[in-house]
């Protein structure tokens, strides 16, 4: 049987038969479809807890710092997990853009951090916005790198199949 991968011996390609090339994940519908019901999962646990708990605490936004560094130690733990199971193709890429990209990124909500940095900047509270900014990056990635140490614990597919 020839080898398709070496030019040399592969079989000749008819060049008017053209292979339609896949579609950009980001416009097929099941992957519009996973997003959408992850984030009908995740924004609604993020207003709950919004409402739940006080925003502020002094001068920082805690219920959106807490919220974000949870989702980012999460997002750790996910695509660590995934990642030892195989490749980012059928169901991992499903549950990735459904649970990371869906429940996840509505959960997370960077973009109240952007109004909080921006509500403290336009009171003066210099200090606040500065180590609330910072403290929300630096955390969230501590979060994650924890995230992604809990998940490497886990035993993987790849290692008892021996790959």
């Amino acid at each position: 049987m020839p080898d398709c991968t070496d030019p040399i011996t592969a079989p000749p390609v008819d060049p008017d038969v053209v292979e339609p090339a896949p579609s950009p994940l980001h416009m097929r519908p099941w992957a519009i479809a996973a997003v959408a019901v992850g984030g009908l999962v995740g924004a609604p646990a993020r207003y709950g807890l919004g409402v739940a708990f006080p925003q502020s605490v002094g001068q920082w936004p805690v219920t959106t710092f807490a919220i974000n560094v949870m989702g980012a130690f999460l997002l750790g733990v996910l695509l660590e997990g995934l990642t030892r199971v195989g490749p980012d193709t059928g169901w991992r890429q499903r549950v990735r853009l459904g649970v990371g990209t869906g429940v996840l990124g509505s959960f997370t909500t960077y973009s109240t951090l952007a109004v909080d940095i921006d509500e403290l900047l336009r009171g003066h509270q210099w200090w606040a916005a500065g180590s609330y900014a910072a403290g929300s990056v630096l955390a969230g990635l501590v979060a994650t790198v924890i995230g992604i140490a809990v998940a490497a614990q886990i035993p993987s597919g790849r290692e008892e199949s021996g790959r």
